[in-house]
Protein backbone atom coordinates (compact mmCIF):
# COMPACT_ATOMS: atom_id res chain seq x y z
CA UNK A 1 0.00 0.00 0.00
CA UNK A 2 1.38 3.36 -0.70
CA UNK A 3 2.30 5.38 1.96
CA UNK A 4 -0.62 7.78 3.51
CA UNK A 5 -0.54 11.27 1.71
CA UNK A 6 -0.93 14.57 4.15
CA UNK A 7 -4.70 15.47 4.31
CA UNK A 8 -5.13 19.28 6.07
CA UNK A 9 -8.43 20.38 4.47
CA UNK A 10 -8.45 23.65 3.72
CA UNK A 11 -10.97 26.63 1.55
CA UNK A 12 -13.74 24.80 -0.01
CA UNK A 13 -13.24 21.18 1.37
CA UNK A 14 -13.25 22.66 5.30
CA UNK A 15 -16.69 24.75 4.06
CA UNK A 16 -17.87 21.46 3.03
CA UNK A 17 -16.53 19.32 5.93
CA UNK A 18 -18.90 22.25 8.17
CA UNK A 19 -21.53 21.64 6.20
CA UNK A 20 -21.94 18.27 6.65
CA UNK A 21 -21.51 18.26 10.40
CA UNK A 22 -25.32 18.27 11.11
CA UNK A 23 -25.95 15.70 8.47
CA UNK A 24 -25.93 12.39 11.36
CA UNK A 25 -23.35 10.80 9.11
CA UNK A 26 -21.39 8.09 10.31
CA UNK A 27 -17.64 7.70 10.21
CA UNK A 28 -17.46 5.91 6.81
CA UNK A 29 -19.45 8.36 5.46
CA UNK A 30 -18.30 11.68 6.27
CA UNK A 31 -15.19 10.82 5.42
CA UNK A 32 -16.45 9.34 1.96
CA UNK A 33 -17.34 12.91 1.29
CA UNK A 34 -13.35 13.59 0.77
CA UNK A 35 -12.95 10.27 -0.48
CA UNK A 36 -10.46 11.12 -3.40
CA UNK A 37 -8.22 13.29 -1.16
CA UNK A 38 -5.40 12.04 0.30
CA UNK A 39 -4.18 8.35 -0.45
CA UNK A 40 -3.77 5.47 1.99
CA UNK A 41 -5.89 7.03 4.36
CA UNK A 42 -9.02 5.33 5.25
CA UNK A 43 -12.47 7.29 5.53
CA UNK A 44 -12.64 7.46 9.45
CA UNK A 45 -9.24 8.66 9.57
CA UNK A 46 -10.30 11.32 7.31
CA UNK A 47 -12.76 12.06 9.16
CA UNK A 48 -11.10 12.20 12.44
CA UNK A 49 -8.73 15.22 10.68
CA UNK A 50 -11.98 17.01 9.34
CA UNK A 51 -13.28 17.33 12.63
CA UNK A 52 -9.91 18.60 14.11
CA UNK A 53 -9.74 20.73 11.68
CA UNK A 54 -13.23 22.06 12.43
CA UNK A 55 -12.20 22.57 16.20
CA UNK A 56 -12.62 18.73 17.48
CA UNK A 57 -16.79 19.22 17.86
CA UNK A 58 -18.90 16.83 16.04
CA UNK A 59 -22.65 16.28 16.70
CA UNK A 60 -23.19 12.41 17.16
CA UNK A 61 -24.04 10.24 14.62
CA UNK A 62 -27.20 9.41 13.42
CA UNK A 63 -28.21 5.75 14.14
CA UNK A 64 -28.95 4.61 11.51
CA UNK A 65 -26.48 6.60 9.45
CA UNK A 66 -29.02 8.30 6.59
CA UNK A 67 -26.99 7.66 3.96
CA UNK A 68 -25.56 3.83 4.26
CA UNK A 69 -27.87 2.43 6.97
CA UNK A 70 -25.29 1.57 8.94
CA UNK A 71 -24.01 -0.92 6.35
CA UNK A 72 -20.28 -0.50 7.29
CA UNK A 73 -20.65 -1.18 10.89
CA UNK A 74 -22.20 -4.56 9.81
CA UNK A 75 -18.99 -5.39 7.61
CA UNK A 76 -18.09 -8.73 9.70
CA UNK A 77 -21.37 -10.00 9.04
CA UNK A 78 -21.42 -9.97 5.50
CA UNK A 79 -17.82 -11.72 6.18
CA UNK A 80 -19.46 -14.31 7.85
CA UNK A 81 -22.80 -14.71 5.20
CA UNK A 82 -19.65 -14.28 2.02
CA UNK A 83 -17.62 -17.53 4.32
CA UNK A 84 -20.98 -19.39 4.88
CA UNK A 85 -22.02 -19.05 1.04
CA UNK A 86 -18.91 -20.22 -0.46
CA UNK A 87 -18.25 -23.07 2.66
CA UNK A 88 -17.33 -26.60 1.08
CA UNK A 89 -15.11 -24.94 -2.06
CA UNK A 90 -12.01 -24.52 -2.18
CA UNK A 91 -10.67 -20.62 -3.39
CA UNK A 92 -7.75 -18.42 -3.03
CA UNK A 93 -8.55 -15.78 -5.08
CA UNK A 94 -11.75 -13.62 -4.95
CA UNK A 95 -13.24 -10.31 -5.66
CA UNK A 96 -16.37 -8.63 -4.25
CA UNK A 97 -19.44 -6.19 -5.28
CA UNK A 98 -22.46 -5.52 -3.81
CA UNK A 99 -26.02 -4.49 -4.64
CA UNK A 100 -27.44 -1.38 -3.26
CA UNK A 101 -30.93 0.06 -2.79
CA UNK A 102 -31.04 2.76 -6.21
CA UNK A 103 -32.90 4.98 -3.25
CA UNK A 104 -30.48 5.38 -1.44
CA UNK A 105 -27.73 5.70 -4.05
CA UNK A 106 -29.71 8.32 -5.40
CA UNK A 107 -29.98 9.85 -1.81
CA UNK A 108 -26.23 10.00 -1.83
CA UNK A 109 -25.68 11.97 -5.28
CA UNK A 110 -28.47 14.25 -4.11
CA UNK A 111 -26.60 15.07 -0.61
CA UNK A 112 -23.33 15.65 -2.81
CA UNK A 113 -24.81 17.69 -5.09
CA UNK A 114 -26.22 19.82 -2.10
CA UNK A 115 -23.06 19.88 -0.40
CA UNK A 116 -21.26 20.77 -3.60
CA UNK A 117 -18.48 18.06 -3.15
CA UNK A 118 -15.72 17.26 -5.71
CA UNK A 119 -14.32 15.04 -3.92
CA UNK A 120 -17.39 12.13 -3.01
CA UNK A 121 -16.40 8.17 -3.10
CA UNK A 122 -19.91 6.10 -3.68
CA UNK A 123 -21.09 3.80 -1.05
CA UNK A 124 -20.91 1.41 -2.80
CA UNK A 125 -17.10 0.94 -4.21
CA UNK A 126 -15.77 1.74 -0.57
CA UNK A 127 -18.18 -1.03 0.90
CA UNK A 128 -17.10 -3.27 -1.89
CA UNK A 129 -13.18 -2.52 -1.01
CA UNK A 130 -13.42 -2.43 2.63
CA UNK A 131 -15.54 -5.93 2.42
CA UNK A 132 -13.00 -7.50 0.70
CA UNK A 133 -10.08 -6.34 3.05
CA UNK A 134 -12.23 -7.72 5.90
CA UNK A 135 -12.75 -10.61 4.27
CA UNK A 136 -8.98 -11.04 3.20
CA UNK A 137 -7.65 -10.51 6.71
CA UNK A 138 -10.65 -13.36 7.90
CA UNK A 139 -9.17 -16.31 5.00
CA UNK A 140 -5.92 -15.68 4.15
CA UNK A 141 -7.36 -15.22 0.45
CA UNK A 142 -6.74 -12.79 -2.09
CA UNK A 143 -9.26 -9.92 -3.10
CA UNK A 144 -8.90 -8.20 -6.39
CA UNK A 145 -10.31 -8.49 -9.81
CA UNK A 146 -7.78 -10.20 -11.78
CA UNK A 147 -8.68 -13.99 -12.19
CA UNK A 148 -10.91 -14.65 -9.00
CA UNK A 149 -11.55 -18.20 -8.10
CA UNK A 150 -14.90 -16.46 -6.52
CA UNK A 151 -17.11 -13.24 -6.62
CA UNK A 152 -19.25 -12.65 -3.92
CA UNK A 153 -22.30 -10.65 -4.41
CA UNK A 154 -23.69 -8.75 -1.44
CA UNK A 155 -27.13 -7.89 -1.90
CA UNK A 156 -27.96 -5.15 1.01
CA UNK A 157 -31.57 -5.38 0.53
CA UNK A 158 -31.94 -8.91 1.12
CA UNK A 159 -28.86 -9.34 3.52
CA UNK A 160 -28.15 -12.08 1.17
CA UNK A 161 -24.81 -13.20 -0.22
CA UNK A 162 -24.79 -14.80 -3.93
CA UNK A 163 -21.58 -16.52 -4.82
CA UNK A 164 -20.84 -17.38 -8.55
CA UNK A 165 -17.46 -20.14 -8.64
CA UNK A 166 -15.61 -19.05 -11.77
CA UNK A 167 -14.42 -22.06 -14.24
CA UNK A 168 -10.93 -23.83 -13.50
CA UNK A 169 -9.35 -24.06 -17.12
CA UNK A 170 -6.83 -26.73 -17.94
CA UNK A 171 -4.55 -26.42 -21.45
CA UNK A 172 -3.16 -28.88 -22.82
CA UNK A 173 -2.74 -31.34 -26.21
CA UNK A 174 -4.70 -34.40 -27.02
CA UNK A 175 -3.83 -37.11 -29.15
CA UNK A 176 -6.86 -39.21 -30.67
CA UNK A 177 -5.47 -42.90 -31.64
CA UNK A 178 -9.13 -44.23 -32.53
CA UNK A 179 -11.30 -43.31 -35.76
CA UNK A 180 -14.72 -43.77 -33.95
CA UNK A 181 -14.68 -40.68 -31.70
CA UNK A 182 -15.89 -36.97 -31.96
CA UNK A 183 -13.87 -34.45 -30.74
CA UNK A 184 -16.98 -33.10 -28.26
CA UNK A 185 -20.53 -34.78 -27.05
CA UNK A 186 -22.84 -34.75 -30.56
CA UNK A 187 -26.36 -34.85 -28.92
CA UNK A 188 -28.53 -36.93 -30.89
CA UNK A 189 -30.33 -35.25 -34.21
CA UNK A 190 -33.40 -36.64 -33.21
CA UNK A 191 -34.31 -35.86 -29.79
CA UNK A 192 -31.43 -33.12 -28.89
CA UNK A 193 -30.23 -34.54 -25.97
CA UNK A 194 -33.00 -35.57 -24.28
CA UNK A 195 -32.90 -39.01 -24.76
CA UNK A 196 -35.08 -40.96 -27.31
CA UNK A 197 -35.07 -44.82 -28.70
CA UNK A 198 -32.92 -43.67 -31.96
CA UNK A 199 -29.80 -43.45 -29.13
CA UNK A 200 -30.81 -45.76 -26.66
CA UNK A 201 -31.54 -43.40 -23.99
CA UNK A 202 -28.23 -41.53 -24.01
CA UNK A 203 -29.39 -38.26 -25.51
CA UNK A 204 -26.07 -38.85 -27.97
CA UNK A 205 -24.78 -39.94 -31.40
CA UNK A 206 -21.87 -41.37 -30.44
CA UNK A 207 -21.45 -43.46 -27.15
CA UNK A 208 -18.37 -40.53 -26.06
CA UNK A 209 -16.16 -38.08 -27.25
CA UNK A 210 -12.34 -36.90 -27.32
CA UNK A 211 -13.84 -34.24 -24.64
CA UNK A 212 -15.74 -36.92 -22.40
CA UNK A 213 -12.42 -38.96 -22.23
CA UNK A 214 -10.04 -36.15 -21.67
CA UNK A 215 -12.32 -34.51 -18.88
CA UNK A 216 -13.31 -37.55 -16.87
CA UNK A 217 -10.45 -37.82 -14.67
CA UNK A 218 -9.95 -34.23 -13.81
CA UNK A 219 -13.80 -33.88 -13.56
CA UNK A 220 -13.57 -36.54 -10.25
CA UNK A 221 -10.63 -34.62 -9.21
CA UNK A 222 -12.36 -31.42 -8.61
CA UNK A 223 -16.40 -32.88 -8.41
CA UNK A 224 -16.80 -29.58 -11.20
CA UNK A 225 -20.39 -29.68 -12.58
CA UNK A 226 -19.94 -30.16 -15.71
CA UNK A 227 -17.07 -29.25 -18.67
CA UNK A 228 -16.67 -26.85 -22.03
CA UNK A 229 -14.18 -28.28 -24.28
CA UNK A 230 -12.74 -25.63 -26.64
CA UNK A 231 -10.42 -27.12 -29.65
CA UNK A 232 -7.95 -25.55 -31.79
CA UNK A 233 -10.27 -26.83 -34.53
CA UNK A 234 -11.21 -30.48 -35.48
CA UNK A 235 -10.76 -33.25 -37.08
CA UNK A 236 -13.07 -35.73 -38.75
CA UNK A 237 -14.26 -38.19 -36.50
CA UNK A 238 -12.38 -41.00 -38.71
CA UNK A 239 -9.38 -39.37 -38.73
CA UNK A 240 -6.62 -39.86 -35.87
CA UNK A 241 -5.05 -37.05 -34.60
CA UNK A 242 -1.57 -38.11 -34.31
CA UNK A 243 2.34 -36.03 -33.17
CA UNK A 244 2.52 -33.89 -30.58
CA UNK A 245 -1.31 -33.62 -30.61
CA UNK A 246 -4.22 -31.26 -31.03
CA UNK A 247 -4.10 -28.09 -28.71
CA UNK A 248 -7.00 -27.66 -26.41
CA UNK A 249 -8.38 -25.86 -23.22
CA UNK A 250 -10.94 -27.92 -20.72
CA UNK A 251 -13.05 -25.74 -18.98
CA UNK A 252 -14.18 -27.09 -15.55
CA UNK A 253 -17.15 -25.67 -14.26
CA UNK A 254 -18.47 -24.53 -10.97
CA UNK A 255 -15.12 -26.86 -9.39
CA UNK A 256 -15.29 -27.77 -5.92
CA UNK A 257 -11.45 -28.42 -5.67
CA UNK A 258 -8.78 -26.51 -7.42
CA UNK A 259 -5.66 -27.47 -6.17
CA UNK A 260 -4.91 -30.88 -8.17
CA UNK A 261 -1.84 -32.75 -10.10
CA UNK A 262 -2.84 -31.87 -13.13
CA UNK A 263 -0.10 -34.08 -14.92
CA UNK A 264 -1.35 -37.13 -12.77
CA UNK A 265 -4.31 -36.41 -14.20
CA UNK A 266 -3.49 -35.84 -17.74
CA UNK A 267 -1.49 -38.98 -17.52
CA UNK A 268 -4.77 -41.12 -16.04
CA UNK A 269 -6.45 -40.24 -19.75
CA UNK A 270 -4.83 -42.74 -21.19
CA UNK A 271 -5.73 -45.99 -19.34
CA UNK A 272 -9.03 -45.05 -18.37
CA UNK A 273 -10.17 -44.71 -22.41
CA UNK A 274 -8.55 -47.69 -23.34
CA UNK A 275 -6.17 -45.77 -24.72
CA UNK A 276 -7.83 -44.12 -27.35
CA UNK A 277 -6.70 -40.93 -26.03
CA UNK A 278 -3.47 -39.27 -24.74
CA UNK A 279 -2.85 -35.88 -22.79
CA UNK A 280 0.49 -34.26 -23.07
CA UNK A 281 1.78 -31.09 -21.89
CA UNK A 282 -0.83 -29.65 -19.36
CA UNK A 283 -0.36 -26.31 -17.37
CA UNK A 284 -3.10 -24.39 -15.64
CA UNK A 285 -5.07 -21.44 -18.27
CA UNK A 286 -7.08 -19.34 -18.67
CA UNK A 287 -10.33 -17.69 -20.13
CA UNK A 288 -8.36 -15.30 -22.26
CA UNK A 289 -6.31 -18.17 -23.48
CA UNK A 290 -9.86 -19.67 -25.03
CA UNK A 291 -10.48 -17.00 -26.82
CA UNK A 292 -6.68 -17.47 -28.04
CA UNK A 293 -7.33 -20.87 -29.09
CA UNK A 294 -10.44 -20.43 -30.53
CA UNK A 295 -9.28 -17.95 -33.16
CA UNK A 296 -5.96 -19.56 -33.77
CA UNK A 297 -5.79 -20.59 -37.43
CA UNK A 298 -2.30 -22.47 -37.72
CA UNK A 299 -1.37 -24.89 -40.84
CA UNK A 300 -1.83 -28.40 -40.11
CA UNK A 301 0.14 -31.22 -41.62
CA UNK A 302 -1.64 -34.48 -42.67
CA UNK A 303 -0.93 -38.31 -43.78
CA UNK A 304 -3.56 -39.23 -46.29
CA UNK A 305 -4.18 -42.74 -48.04
CA UNK A 306 -5.99 -42.63 -51.59
CA UNK A 307 -7.44 -45.34 -53.32
CA UNK A 308 -7.15 -45.03 -56.93
CA UNK A 309 -5.40 -46.33 -60.25
CA UNK A 310 -2.90 -43.13 -60.80
CA UNK A 311 0.35 -43.40 -62.39
CA UNK A 312 3.06 -42.44 -59.90
CA UNK A 313 4.19 -39.86 -62.53
CA UNK A 314 0.77 -38.52 -62.78
CA UNK A 315 0.28 -38.18 -59.24
CA UNK A 316 3.99 -36.04 -58.94
CA UNK A 317 2.91 -33.34 -61.84
CA UNK A 318 -0.93 -33.11 -60.04
CA UNK A 319 1.06 -32.46 -56.70
CA UNK A 320 3.06 -29.73 -58.36
CA UNK A 321 0.33 -28.27 -60.02
CA UNK A 322 -1.56 -28.58 -56.86
CA UNK A 323 0.98 -26.76 -54.63
CA UNK A 324 1.54 -23.34 -57.09
CA UNK A 325 -1.69 -22.13 -57.19
CA UNK A 326 -4.80 -21.57 -54.83
CA UNK A 327 -7.68 -23.93 -54.83
CA UNK A 328 -11.61 -22.81 -54.00
CA UNK A 329 -13.74 -24.68 -52.13
CA UNK A 330 -17.31 -24.52 -51.90
CA UNK A 331 -18.60 -25.78 -48.18
CA UNK A 332 -18.73 -29.56 -48.51
CA UNK A 333 -21.66 -31.48 -48.79
CA UNK A 334 -21.34 -33.12 -45.96
CA UNK A 335 -21.41 -29.92 -44.19
CA UNK A 336 -23.57 -27.51 -45.82
CA UNK A 337 -26.69 -28.30 -43.44
CA UNK A 338 -24.76 -26.73 -40.71
CA UNK A 339 -22.13 -24.32 -42.25
CA UNK A 340 -22.68 -21.45 -44.79
CA UNK A 341 -22.62 -22.37 -48.50
CA UNK A 342 -19.65 -20.03 -49.80
CA UNK A 343 -16.27 -20.55 -51.77
CA UNK A 344 -13.19 -19.99 -49.81
CA UNK A 345 -9.62 -19.63 -51.29
CA UNK A 346 -7.28 -22.67 -49.65
CA UNK A 347 -3.69 -23.63 -50.24
CA UNK A 348 -1.75 -26.61 -50.06
CA UNK A 349 1.17 -25.55 -48.70
CA UNK A 350 3.28 -28.21 -49.72
CA UNK A 351 2.55 -32.45 -51.01
CA UNK A 352 4.73 -35.53 -51.13
CA UNK A 353 4.42 -38.85 -52.54
CA UNK A 354 5.26 -41.18 -49.86
CA UNK A 355 4.60 -44.47 -51.58
CA UNK A 356 2.33 -45.78 -54.33
CA UNK A 357 1.30 -49.69 -55.19
CA UNK A 358 -1.88 -51.59 -56.31
CA UNK A 359 -4.04 -48.93 -57.16
CA UNK A 360 -3.34 -46.88 -54.06
CA UNK A 361 -0.88 -44.39 -52.40
CA UNK A 362 0.06 -41.96 -49.71
CA UNK A 363 0.62 -38.61 -49.29
CA UNK A 364 2.20 -35.92 -46.63
CA UNK A 365 0.67 -32.56 -47.13
CA UNK A 366 0.79 -29.69 -45.64
CA UNK A 367 -2.10 -27.01 -45.57
CA UNK A 368 -3.67 -24.02 -44.69
CA UNK A 369 -6.07 -23.44 -41.78
CA UNK A 370 -9.66 -24.47 -43.27
CA UNK A 371 -8.49 -26.80 -45.71
CA UNK A 372 -11.23 -29.64 -46.45
CA UNK A 373 -8.73 -32.64 -47.58
CA UNK A 374 -11.05 -35.05 -48.10
CA UNK A 375 -12.49 -33.21 -50.76
CA UNK A 376 -9.17 -31.64 -52.31
CA UNK A 377 -9.02 -35.31 -52.96
CA UNK A 378 -11.91 -36.30 -54.34
CA UNK A 379 -13.62 -33.25 -55.23
CA UNK A 380 -16.78 -33.53 -53.92
CA UNK A 381 -18.87 -33.38 -57.33
CA UNK A 382 -16.70 -30.27 -58.38
CA UNK A 383 -17.50 -28.35 -55.57
CA UNK A 384 -13.66 -28.35 -54.95
CA UNK A 385 -11.04 -26.85 -57.97
CA UNK A 386 -8.67 -27.72 -58.41
CA UNK A 387 -9.23 -30.98 -56.87
CA UNK A 388 -6.69 -33.59 -56.91
CA UNK A 389 -8.58 -36.09 -58.64
CA UNK A 390 -9.52 -33.80 -61.25
CA UNK A 391 -5.37 -33.13 -61.80
CA UNK A 392 -4.91 -36.43 -62.55
CA UNK A 393 -7.65 -37.24 -64.37
CA UNK A 394 -8.75 -40.11 -62.20
CA UNK A 395 -11.69 -41.02 -59.72
CA UNK A 396 -10.03 -40.81 -56.40
CA UNK A 397 -11.11 -42.07 -52.89
CA UNK A 398 -9.75 -40.96 -49.46
CA UNK A 399 -8.85 -44.29 -47.72
CA UNK A 400 -7.82 -42.66 -44.22
CA UNK A 401 -6.86 -39.97 -43.35
CA UNK A 402 -4.18 -38.47 -39.79
CA UNK A 403 -3.48 -34.81 -38.67
CA UNK A 404 0.23 -35.64 -38.11
CA UNK A 405 0.99 -31.98 -36.75
CA UNK A 406 -0.91 -28.78 -35.56
CA UNK A 407 1.50 -26.15 -36.35
CA UNK A 408 0.51 -23.60 -33.66
CA UNK A 409 3.40 -21.43 -31.86
CA UNK A 410 4.34 -23.69 -28.99
CA UNK A 411 4.58 -26.80 -31.69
Amino acid sequence: MAPPVDFEPTGPALEVARAALARGLCDECYGRLFGRLGRGLTNPQRTERLVAALGGERPPPQVPCPVCGDSFARLDVWVDRARRAAEGREWHRFTCGSRWDPERLAAEEALWAELRTEWGESARAAFNREWGKRLGAATGAEGGPDRPDVVFLGDLPVGRVEVTVLSLYVRGRYRKLDRTLPQTRWPCRRCQGRGCVTCGGTGKTYPTSVEELVAAPFVAATAAEGTRFHGMGREDIDARMLGRGRPFVLELLRPVHRTVDLAALAAAVAPTSDGRVEVVDVRASDAQEVVRVKEAAPEKSYRVGVLGAAEVGKVNEALDLATARAIAQRTPTRVAHRRSDRVRTRRVVTARLVDASDGRFTLDLRTEAGTYVKEWVEGDGGRTEPSLASLVGVPLKVEYLDVLAIHDPEE
